[in-house]
């Protein structure tokens, strides 16, 4: 960003025109939530936040900024974790809010689909699926702010992938507004559409590199009925693992959450989130949170669960579990599971990790990550927990009791490269659902061939030649 020239006053004032009065925010107080991100690892700044309300209005904002080389960081809930959604320190590039851009444009329960602006947030969306007795399964920790534009933009994850796959499986269409300022409006609400290149795809999981995601047509599935939630503590991930084959054979495939947590997380959580309560009388070194659901009658589901979870505590499998007898049980162990994130800040420093691995190499992944670390960092304390279903560890480290959190900072880097190495050896991925934005955007050189670099490069060249797409993350040209 240090090559580009301030926002002119001119340009500042057309794009004030652009939106109209209530369509932009210049005040440093205002202005200050937009250009820090959620886990505060990067603070930037803007002349200028705009908020448009129309599409119409992205587009206009957009040609502005191609005509006159203007940088933009579109961004939607800044709920991200890697720094993609906020601007540089520099101060040259203006913020594109969507969240005035929040309306459902249509449902259709008997084409199982929903069309949606980009602005709107995700527990709206699920809201409104439901009123319709429908599903929309992405499900997320943030999904109270998080908004709809941004979770297809990094392709977000959640605790459903297992059973209805990323953000990305759950999108029928796209309307994009290309750097350019042209509009590509693909919101068809098809199944099937085999006529060449599936631009959407370009788009889910670009972090505004290459467009802006203003509406979406999304997938939605018929509301379960049969939701049966168990709290599972378990000798080990093998163990764990062998107990998802299980509960997958037993329901015809249809667990819809399988979360591993660590011992440490669960303590953490019981130690610093009022009214969290241990939900079994035996502990053990790790715990699945699973959920099971079905829309074909009810109580099977739960028969179901409850013979596996028998027969594995028969053969010492599992070491105690306990089954939701109501939805504000389940509840009370999802809360559990959604606050580790937070027990683990009020306890201290932590250096986090979203990588994933093929199934069977989970057990391997913490083994190998815990014995570098701690060899590394001796006393350290290492919270795991994470999508076991589909391979995705939240392989976080939580400061030594006897470590000054600056000096455990000090050893970020060093920590990553190892966890990152073992994860990459394994066949993994350094990032599972959080995206590369600011953060990864150089260590994934590592891990990428030259081969994949140059054409993300090339796509990145070709779609906006100008650079003016969220420049500096993701991948720089």
């Amino acid at each position: 960003m240090t090559d580009r020239f301030p926002v002119s006053d001119e340009v500042i004032r057309r794009l004030k025109a652009a939106t109209g009065a209530g369509g932009w925010i210049e005040d440093p107080d205002s202005v200050a939530p937009y250009v820090r991100d959620q886990r505060s690892l990067f603070e930037g700044r803007t002349p200028l936040v705009l908020k448009p309300r129309t599409v119409e209005e992205v587009a206009t904002i957009v040609s502005i900024c191609h005509e006159t080389l203007t940088p933009i960081v579109p961004q939607g809930g800044n709920t991200g974790l890697v720094g993609g959604s906020v601007p540089f320190e520099t101060g040259k590039e203006v913020v594109l809010s969507l969240s005035k851009l929040n309306q459902i444009r249509s449902i259709s329960p008997e084409n199982n689909s929903m069309a949606v602006d980009a602005g709107c947030i995700l527990a709206d969306i699920q809201a409104a699926a439901q009123n319709v007795d429908r599903l929309f399964p992405l499900s997320l920790a943030a999904e109270g702010s998080c908004q709809i534009g941004g979770n297809l933009s990094t392709n977000a994850g959640g605790t459903n992938v297992l059973r209805y796959g990323n953000t990305r499986d759950l999108v029928l269409g796209l309307e994009v507004v290309l750097p350019t300022g042209e509009i590509w409006n693909g919101t068809r609400a098809l199944r099937k559409d085999n006529t060449g290149y599936a631009l959407k795809h370009l788009f889910i999981g670009a972090e505004g590199t290459l467009g802006v995601i203003t509406g979406a047509v999304l997938r939605l599935f018929p509301k379960p009925t049969d939701i049966t939630t168990a709290f599972v503590a378990v000798p080990s991930i093998a163990t764990a693992m062998d107990l998802l084959t299980e509960i997958q054979n037993a329901t015809g495939g249809q667990a819809s959450a399988f979360e591993l947590i660590s011992q440490f997380a669960l303590d953490l959580v019981l130690a610093h989130m009022p009214g969290a309560r241990a939900p079994l009388e035996t502990a053990a070194r790790w715990y699945v949170l699973m959920e099971v659901s079905t829309s074909d009658g009810e109580g099977s589901m739960r028969t179901a669960v409850e013979n596996v979870i028998a027969g594995a505590l028969d053969r010492g499998t599992v070491v105690d579990a306990t089954v939701a007898q109501s939805v504000a049980q389940a509840a009370a162990l999802w809360h559990l599971r959604e606050t580790i994130p937070e027990a683990q800040t009020r306890e201290g420093a932590s250096i986090k990790h979203d990588v994933s691995v093929p199934i069977a190499a989970f057990a391997e992944l913490v083994e190998r990550g815990t014995a570098a670390v701690m060899n590394t960092v001796p006393g350290a304390r290492p919270c795991i927990f994470g999508h076991l279903g589909d391979g995705n560890a939240h392989f976080n480290i939580t400061q030594p009791s006897d470590m000054a959190a600056n000096e455990f900072l000090k050893k970020w880097d060093e920590v990553n490269r190892q966890v990152h190495d073992i994860a990459h050896a394994l066949g993994g991925s350094i990032s599972a659902e959080h995206g590369l934005g600011r953060l990864k955007r150089d260590e994934v050189l590592r891990y990428k061939s030259g081969v994949e670099i140059n054409l993300m490069r090339k796509m990145k060249r070709a779609l906006d030649p100008n650079n003016i797409m969220n420049p500096g993350k993701v991948v720089d040209i």
